[in-house]
């Protein structure tokens, strides 16, 4: 902290409480406040205490170095001189650091005075601060701000100004100045209607004299005038001149403003071919359209929509829409209205609202209704289209009844396949009982597979889907029916079925080598896994991963075996077949080590992607 060397006054300063309260209620730009002897604030304005950073109420009754603690050190000396010497201090500067700027020196100008009591003994201070540096920073923000507003005037494409009350010009912004080809000095300080943009026809200046009369008045002017421009040219704006008043309701200055009319003709005349091109459109759709308000009335109407109703499209103007659904339902048409007006959105065309339509000759037909809100539209406009779907819903129909005669043959042909193979199967048990042990487990083979692949028609008869077969449910039926031929007299062989209910959808092409191959492992585990003892398990996996690769997993915790065996070299007909099965699926075929056999087969649903 440093202080410029204060100057001794010759005397004291002597006020009457009059006085002061007079001094500190006037809106001086001057921080003001009194010390009483013991150095604390008994009065203090409004601006001090905005230069100290401390508001009045927790100023007064507390010492300089309760409110001040930084600059109470420099401060000190320089008060109590005033209180013992009786002498003032004027015009002098310091450098302290108050709550109003924390951490860093603010400049200040200051006066101690001396307030005497009556017998002429120093009872206090009165002090006179200005924060300069406040004041500087407010004089820069102030320019800054002057700059920011000529930019902002300066990038408007609008003709701006400022005049005072007698038509003076004091501003002008860039845009009339360029599109005059004048400067600023060219007009300023001179009578408005004197300038470069009026001076070419004097009953424009005459009444632009009058405009500014009537402003000064506290009334608005505005009228499309014709201005000169570059080159001696004419365009025709619209102008503008309005008061500005001060807090009291004073007019202090006139601010004149333009925009060129052309924009504005060539945006209307851009709206005029934007609605005959939208008339063009609207009269030409070959769907019935209507513009219509919240109370449901026909503001707009083209021809199709007349042609719908037999009606000519100006019959319907004017007109509720409600008029062109049966009686019936017109009280629930107008609900409909109300609501979809409370919170009007877009009505996609699969959203549509399907309902029968009224023709003028009381016919009715079917209909199909689109609402779209107009943007904007106050009050709110919603153009609905309307589409006969009379032909629509007959095709159909017909489609329908198509699906359904397709439906019942699919049907008919699974069912009519899985009682074949059902007879098949009858037909090798019956043969089974004519011949030798060797023979007759070669035909109960063959008998499960032809029950394999008829448990798969009679699933798809069942759930009426030829598209896909739930896997899960198949292999659960599949494998309790192996269990069942295969479980031998006086063993307990278990089944662990891990299958979802749903959710894991293969092909029909798909369904029958995936079975088939379930059929050959289950098989395989009950006639072989457990000859040397009466107990054990067989586990049957499926799974999806998120890939959409098929997991099937046939697991028994049995003999075991080290390897796959070589089909080629193999001479049972399964193991032959499981690979053939695995090719027909594009499948991967590994053996999981661990105890027992564990097969695992990996594909995918044919005709996915890689």
């Amino acid at each position: 902290m440093q202080a410029s060397a204060p100057q001794a006054g010759a005397g004291a300063l002597s006020l009457s409480d009059a006085a002061l309260d007079q001094l500190f209620a006037s809106d001086l730009p001057v921080g003001l406040a009194v010390l009483d002897g013991e150095l604390r604030y008994r009065r203090i304005n409004h601006m001090l205490s905005a230069f100290n950073g401390v508001p009045p109420e927790q100023a007064l009754g507390r010492s300089v170095s309760e409110v001040l603690p930084e600059a109470w050190p420099q401060l000190e000396p320089l008060l109590r001189r005033v209180l013992e010497a009786g002498e003032p201090l004027l015009g002098f500067e310091v450098l302290l650091e108050v709550p109003s700027r924390p951490g860093e020196l603010s400049q200040w100008e200051a006066s101690y005075l001396p307030i005497p009591d009556g017998a002429g003994n120093v009872q206090g201070v009165l002090v006179q601060a200005v924060n300069m540096s406040l004041q500087q920073d407010a004089e820069r923000q102030l320019r800054t701000s002057a700059a920011r507003l000529r930019r902002v005037l300066d990038s408007l494409f609008a003709f701006v100004g400022v005049l005072d009350v007698n038509g003076i010009v004091l501003e002008a912004n860039r845009a009339p100045l360029e599109a005059a080809g004048i400067s600023f000095e060219e007009v300023h300080g001179r009578p408005f209607w004197e300038a470069y943009w009026w001076s070419y026809d004097p009953a424009m200046q005459h009444w632009l004299r009058e405009a500014v009369r009537i402003a000064a008045q506290g009334q608005v002017v505005r009228q499309d005038v014709v201005v000169r421009v570059r080159d001696d040219a004419r365009i025709t704006i619209d102008f503008m001149l309005a008061p500005m008043l001060d807090d009291e309701g004073r007019v202090q200055h006139l601010v004149p403003s333009g925009i060129d009319v052309s924009d504005r003709v060539a945006g209307e005349r851009a709206l005029r071919a934007s609605e005959a091109r939208f008339r063009s459109v609207f009269e030409a759709a070959p769907d019935g359209m209507t513009l219509v308000d919240e109370q449901g009335r026909m503001l707009l109407a083209n021809r199709a929509m007349g042609r719908l109703f037999g009606s000519e499209a100006g019959e319907l103007l004017g007109s509720r829409i409600d008029r062109l659904v049966p009686a019936a339902d017109r009280p629930a048409h107008a609900d409909h209205i109300r609501s979809y007006f409370a919170d009007a959105q877009p009505r996609l065309m699969g959203k549509r609202k399907r309902l029968q339509g009224l023709r003028a000759d009381g016919s009715l037909f079917n209909i199909e209704v689109g609402l779209n809100p107009i943007p904007g539209s106050e009050p709110p406009e919603v153009l609905a289209t309307v589409v006969d779907i009379d032909d629509r819903l007959a095709a159909q129909a017909q489609l329908e009844r198509a699906l359904k005669e397709k439906t019942a043959l699919l049907n008919e042909v699974h069912h009519r396949v899985k009682n074949n193979l059902q007879i098949v199967s009858s037909l090798l048990r019956l043969q089974s009982r004519h011949v030798d042990e060797p023979v007759r487990a070669v035909l109960r083979e063959s008998q499960s597979r032809v029950k394999a692949m008829a448990l798969t028609h009679q699933l798809l008869y069942e759930r009426s889907d030829f598209s896909a077969l739930e896997l899960g449910p198949y292999l659960h039926r599949l494998a309790a029916l192996l269990r069942e031929a295969y479980m031998e007299p006086g063993k307990d062989i278990a089944m662990q079925l891990d299958l979802p209910g749903e959710g894991l959808s293969i092909s029909l092409q798909a369904a029958v080598p995936c079975g088939l191959i379930v059929n050959e492992l289950v098989t395989n585990a009950l006639k072989h896994a457990f000859t040397q003892r009466s107990q054990g398990l067989i586990r049957v996996r499926a799974a999806r991963d998120a890939q959409g690769w098929f997991e099937i997993e046939v697991a028994d915790d049995g003999l075991g075996m080290k390897a796959l065996p070589d089909h080629d070299q193999c001479a049972t007909l399964g193991y032959q077949l499981i690979p053939l099965l695995a090719d027909q699926l594009e499948a991967r075929l590994a053996l999981v080590e661990g105890p027992g056999t564990c097969i695992r087969i990996q594909f995918r649903q044919p005709g996915s992607a890689a």
